[in-house]
Protein backbone atom coordinates (compact mmCIF):
# COMPACT_ATOMS: atom_id res chain seq x y z
CA UNK A 1 0.00 0.00 0.00
CA UNK A 2 1.45 3.57 -0.70
CA UNK A 3 2.08 5.78 1.67
CA UNK A 4 -0.04 8.94 1.97
CA UNK A 5 1.65 12.02 1.69
CA UNK A 6 0.61 14.95 4.02
CA UNK A 7 -0.17 17.43 1.12
CA UNK A 8 -2.98 14.24 0.07
CA UNK A 9 -4.41 14.32 3.91
CA UNK A 10 -4.78 17.90 3.96
CA UNK A 11 -6.39 18.12 0.79
CA UNK A 12 -8.97 15.87 1.45
CA UNK A 13 -9.49 18.18 5.04
CA UNK A 14 -9.96 21.24 2.46
CA UNK A 15 -12.53 19.03 0.56
CA UNK A 16 -14.51 18.86 3.17
CA UNK A 17 -17.79 21.20 2.96
CA UNK A 18 -19.27 22.00 6.20
CA UNK A 19 -23.23 22.70 6.94
CA UNK A 20 -24.14 26.70 5.98
CA UNK A 21 -24.26 27.42 9.94
CA UNK A 22 -20.50 27.47 10.41
CA UNK A 23 -17.73 29.33 8.82
CA UNK A 24 -14.15 27.01 8.41
CA UNK A 25 -11.19 29.04 7.95
CA UNK A 26 -7.96 27.88 7.38
CA UNK A 27 -5.40 29.56 10.09
CA UNK A 28 -1.21 29.71 10.68
CA UNK A 29 -0.90 26.04 12.44
CA UNK A 30 1.82 26.17 15.09
CA UNK A 31 5.48 26.05 13.78
CA UNK A 32 7.40 24.05 16.78
CA UNK A 33 5.13 21.03 17.65
CA UNK A 34 5.97 18.83 14.42
CA UNK A 35 7.41 18.64 11.20
CA UNK A 36 4.43 18.83 9.44
CA UNK A 37 1.17 21.28 10.84
CA UNK A 38 -2.48 22.02 9.54
CA UNK A 39 -5.05 24.67 11.38
CA UNK A 40 -8.18 25.77 10.77
CA UNK A 41 -10.90 27.59 13.10
CA UNK A 42 -14.59 27.16 12.93
CA UNK A 43 -17.14 29.67 14.31
CA UNK A 44 -21.05 28.58 14.12
CA UNK A 45 -23.20 31.67 13.17
CA UNK A 46 -24.53 33.74 15.76
CA UNK A 47 -21.47 32.63 18.22
CA UNK A 48 -23.55 29.60 19.06
CA UNK A 49 -19.65 28.12 19.38
CA UNK A 50 -16.58 27.94 18.02
CA UNK A 51 -13.44 25.65 17.57
CA UNK A 52 -9.75 25.37 16.35
CA UNK A 53 -8.77 22.05 14.90
CA UNK A 54 -4.81 21.51 14.44
CA UNK A 55 -3.63 18.27 12.71
CA UNK A 56 0.38 17.37 13.38
CA UNK A 57 2.72 15.35 11.33
CA UNK A 58 5.76 13.93 11.96
CA UNK A 59 7.06 11.44 9.67
CA UNK A 60 9.47 9.73 12.51
CA UNK A 61 6.24 9.50 15.20
CA UNK A 62 6.45 10.92 18.26
CA UNK A 63 6.63 9.03 22.07
CA UNK A 64 4.03 10.99 23.49
CA UNK A 65 1.49 10.62 20.77
CA UNK A 66 1.95 6.75 19.93
CA UNK A 67 2.07 7.49 16.13
CA UNK A 68 3.32 10.25 13.21
CA UNK A 69 -0.08 12.22 13.70
CA UNK A 70 -1.89 14.12 16.42
CA UNK A 71 -4.91 15.88 15.76
CA UNK A 72 -5.33 18.87 18.90
CA UNK A 73 -9.47 20.21 18.77
CA UNK A 74 -10.69 22.53 21.06
CA UNK A 75 -14.24 23.79 20.77
CA UNK A 76 -16.37 26.70 22.90
CA UNK A 77 -19.81 27.02 23.18
CA UNK A 78 -22.28 29.06 24.75
CA UNK A 79 -25.13 27.34 26.61
CA UNK A 80 -28.12 28.01 29.25
CA UNK A 81 -27.51 28.19 32.54
CA UNK A 82 -29.61 25.04 33.53
CA UNK A 83 -27.13 22.99 31.24
CA UNK A 84 -24.33 24.43 33.20
CA UNK A 85 -25.91 23.66 36.37
CA UNK A 86 -26.02 20.07 34.94
CA UNK A 87 -22.88 17.66 37.47
CA UNK A 88 -23.09 15.16 34.54
CA UNK A 89 -22.29 18.07 31.54
CA UNK A 90 -18.53 17.43 31.53
CA UNK A 91 -18.93 13.08 30.80
CA UNK A 92 -21.95 14.60 28.40
CA UNK A 93 -19.24 16.90 26.56
CA UNK A 94 -16.76 13.62 26.08
CA UNK A 95 -19.41 11.64 25.46
CA UNK A 96 -19.82 13.97 22.28
CA UNK A 97 -16.42 13.96 21.10
CA UNK A 98 -16.06 9.89 21.60
CA UNK A 99 -19.88 9.39 20.14
CA UNK A 100 -18.63 11.94 17.24
CA UNK A 101 -15.46 10.07 16.68
CA UNK A 102 -17.03 6.75 16.29
CA UNK A 103 -19.66 7.76 14.44
CA UNK A 104 -17.49 9.25 12.06
CA UNK A 105 -15.28 5.84 11.51
CA UNK A 106 -12.35 7.28 12.88
CA UNK A 107 -9.59 4.97 14.32
CA UNK A 108 -7.32 6.73 17.49
CA UNK A 109 -5.58 5.88 20.74
CA UNK A 110 -4.27 7.90 22.69
CA UNK A 111 -7.35 10.18 23.33
CA UNK A 112 -6.91 12.64 26.26
CA UNK A 113 -8.34 16.00 27.05
CA UNK A 114 -10.73 18.32 29.17
CA UNK A 115 -13.74 19.20 29.76
CA UNK A 116 -14.41 22.82 31.34
CA UNK A 117 -17.67 24.47 32.05
CA UNK A 118 -18.11 28.08 33.17
CA UNK A 119 -21.25 29.91 34.57
CA UNK A 120 -20.46 33.36 34.78
CA UNK A 121 -22.74 36.54 36.83
CA UNK A 122 -22.01 39.91 36.67
CA UNK A 123 -22.11 42.94 39.82
CA UNK A 124 -21.56 46.35 40.28
CA UNK A 125 -21.60 48.48 36.78
CA UNK A 126 -21.80 45.43 34.84
CA UNK A 127 -24.57 43.63 36.73
CA UNK A 128 -27.28 44.62 34.17
CA UNK A 129 -25.38 42.08 31.86
CA UNK A 130 -27.10 38.06 31.83
CA UNK A 131 -25.70 35.37 33.12
CA UNK A 132 -23.20 34.03 30.86
CA UNK A 133 -22.69 29.89 31.11
CA UNK A 134 -20.10 28.01 28.45
CA UNK A 135 -19.05 24.42 27.68
CA UNK A 136 -15.56 23.93 26.64
CA UNK A 137 -13.94 20.87 25.29
CA UNK A 138 -10.01 19.96 24.82
CA UNK A 139 -9.21 17.36 23.54
CA UNK A 140 -6.16 15.55 21.19
CA UNK A 141 -5.67 11.58 20.14
CA UNK A 142 -4.11 9.92 17.30
CA UNK A 143 -5.48 8.66 14.15
CA UNK A 144 -3.96 5.19 13.78
CA UNK A 145 -3.97 5.63 10.11
CA UNK A 146 -3.16 8.24 7.78
CA UNK A 147 -6.29 7.50 5.62
CA UNK A 148 -9.30 8.84 6.30
CA UNK A 149 -7.93 11.42 8.73
CA UNK A 150 -10.60 14.12 7.38
CA UNK A 151 -13.02 12.03 8.97
CA UNK A 152 -10.92 13.20 12.34
CA UNK A 153 -11.88 16.60 11.43
CA UNK A 154 -15.63 15.80 10.15
CA UNK A 155 -16.17 14.44 13.83
CA UNK A 156 -14.84 17.72 15.28
CA UNK A 157 -16.73 19.85 13.47
CA UNK A 158 -20.01 17.29 14.05
CA UNK A 159 -19.03 17.88 18.02
CA UNK A 160 -19.10 21.50 17.18
CA UNK A 161 -23.03 21.25 16.32
CA UNK A 162 -23.35 19.06 18.77
CA UNK A 163 -22.45 22.07 21.43
CA UNK A 164 -23.98 24.79 19.26
CA UNK A 165 -27.24 22.98 19.85
CA UNK A 166 -27.82 22.81 15.69
CA UNK A 167 -30.54 20.00 15.00
CA UNK A 168 -28.70 17.14 12.87
CA UNK A 169 -29.40 17.24 9.15
CA UNK A 170 -31.35 13.48 8.91
CA UNK A 171 -29.66 10.99 6.61
CA UNK A 172 -30.34 11.70 2.48
CA UNK A 173 -31.06 15.42 3.28
CA UNK A 174 -28.71 18.04 0.96
CA UNK A 175 -28.87 21.57 2.88
CA UNK A 176 -29.42 24.16 0.29
CA UNK A 177 -26.75 26.71 0.52
CA UNK A 178 -27.57 30.60 0.95
CA UNK A 179 -27.52 32.68 -1.24
CA UNK A 180 -24.92 35.71 -1.65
Amino acid sequence: MRAIDFSETIAAIRAIKPRTEILLEEVPAPQKLAPFAFAMTADVLEDAATGRFVLLHDPDGQDGWGGNYRCVTFVRAAIDTEMAADPLLCDVGWTWLMESLNRNGCDFTAPSGTVTRVASASYGTLENRDEDSELEVRASWTPTTATGIANHVRAWLELLEISAGLAPIPQGVTQLSHSK
